[in-house]
């Protein structure tokens, strides 16, 4: 970008847009990101059907149309790097998809996406390279904007590979602009805090421009990353659970929920955890090959309800006292919470637990409804005074829900 150019985009992101407004997220989006189960596999000769490829989105689509995810709120599918040729398109500077593994070209793919009631996400880098190596978008903001609109794209993450610091506050905001301007609504998901870790990233001017933004370290399919991602949620270093709200979301990246790493209750401790944190949830594992156990729990209707709750608030770690750790989250009906009791215990029996949502920092002396939130099973009616015992296994979670009665 030239600076003339650059100067032009500044004056046009004063009078186009003053936050980030484009009626989108209004709860954490859900879907299907290829990212952690697939990577950057282009070996479609010896590996078709798990290889980045169309074939690959397409099947992933007809699974969460066919199999109860679409209707349960899984509607996005999450194209991640390494799916461009590896040169712009000579003439036009356009991104181009591999054409041996994308032949029928990125439009009929969405097409084909929205023929299933679902919709297409794509990736891509502010930086002159993608994380993969692939085209960066650094000189052609608004060319890939445009192009991106034009295939039908519904949601665009951006990563920062090969740039600077220095140039997301810049960057950032200017995509969303030619986003914006393009007049198709596309979900904007910014990757500018990850990278600033070692600081405290700015987090309303994030929201100001971002639906969802990554700020920690990518997930793997294992209980030690869970662990690190809970972690770094639960000290909340400078506030950013404060930022979430509806249109905006604290994204601690993917589901892996139905892969290898984790143990069945190591699973529900993610999902209730990342219902808790408000988070996106986008699920990333093979969905042709998933068992019963896994694909229930991903489509259990209390753990999203609660992950979707409209008031959009992101829960918090309230105490830990050793290897237990217990979260909070307001939610719908008015003066109700959700409630994440988290044993990192690798060993041993169950820990027992006991609270009162007085010991919670509750102050609305009412009465509430207690329900354990996976099965739905009513526990029982408490004051914020009385206490409840609650006996939670190793490496497991319990998950709650605290209903205002009166």
């Amino acid at each position: 970008m030239h600076f003339h150019e650059f100067l032009c985009c500044l004056v046009a992101l004063s009078v186009y847009t003053t936050a980030l407004d484009n009626g989108l997220a209004r709860t954490p989006p859900m879907g299907w990101l290829s990212w952690q189960r697939f990577r950057c596999n282009t070996d479609c000769n010896s590996d078709p059907r798990n290889c980045v490829s169309e074939r690959l989105y397409m099947d992933m689509a007809d699974r969460l149309a066919a199999d109860g995810y679409r209707d349960a709120g899984y509607v996005y599918v999450n194209i991640d790097d390494c799916w461009a040729a590896k040169q712009r398109d000579p003439v036009t500077l356009r991104l181009v998809p591999d054409p041996n593994r994308f032949p029928s070209g990125m439009k009929a793919l969405a097409d084909y996406v929205h023929s299933k009631g679902l919709k297409l996400g794509i990736y891509g880098d502010m930086g002159t390279l993608t994380c993969g190596g692939y085209p960066g978008s650094k000189f052609t903001l608004e060319t890939d904007a445009q192009t991106f609109a034009e295939w039908g794209i519904d949601s665009f993450k951006m990563d920062g590979c090969y740039s600077t610091t220095e140039d997301f506050t810049i960057s950032y905001p200017i995509m969303e602009f030619y986003l914006n301007k393009t007049g198709r609504p596309i979900l904007y998901s910014c990757s500018w805090p990850a990278y600033e870790q070692a600081s405290f990233p700015d987090y309303p001017r994030i929201a100001k421009y971002c639906n969802i933004w990554r700020n920690f370290d990518d997930i793997d399919d294992s209980w030690d990353s869970v662990k690190s991602i809970i972690k770094y949620y639960g000290d909340n270093h400078g506030n950013f659970s404060l930022v979430a709200g509806p249109g905006n979301f604290n994204d601690p990246d993917m589901i892996v929920i139905g892969n290898k790493g984790l143990s069945p209750s190591q699973e529900e401790a993610q999902m209730a955890l990342w219902a808790i944190m408000a988070s996106p949830l986008f699920l990333s594992n093979d969905l042709r090959n998933i068992s019963e156990r896994a694909k229930s729990l991903i489509l259990n209707k209390g753990a999203i309800a609660i992950n979707q709750d409209a008031l959009g608030i992101q829960g918090t770690r309230i105490w830990q006292v050793g290897s237990v750790q217990v979260w909070l989250r307001p939610v719908l009906p008015k003066g109700s919470y959700a409630i994440a009791l988290l044993n990192e215990n690798q060993g041993g029996y169950y820990t027992s637990v006991t609270i009162s949502l007085g010991d919670l920092g509750v102050t609305d002396n009412a009465v509430y409804k207690l329900t354990e939130v996976f099965s739905g099973n009513y526990i029982g009616t408490y004051g914020i005074k009385d206490e409840v015992v609650i006996k939670v296994d190793v490496s497991s979670v319990f998950f709650g829900k605290y209903t205002r009665t009166g």
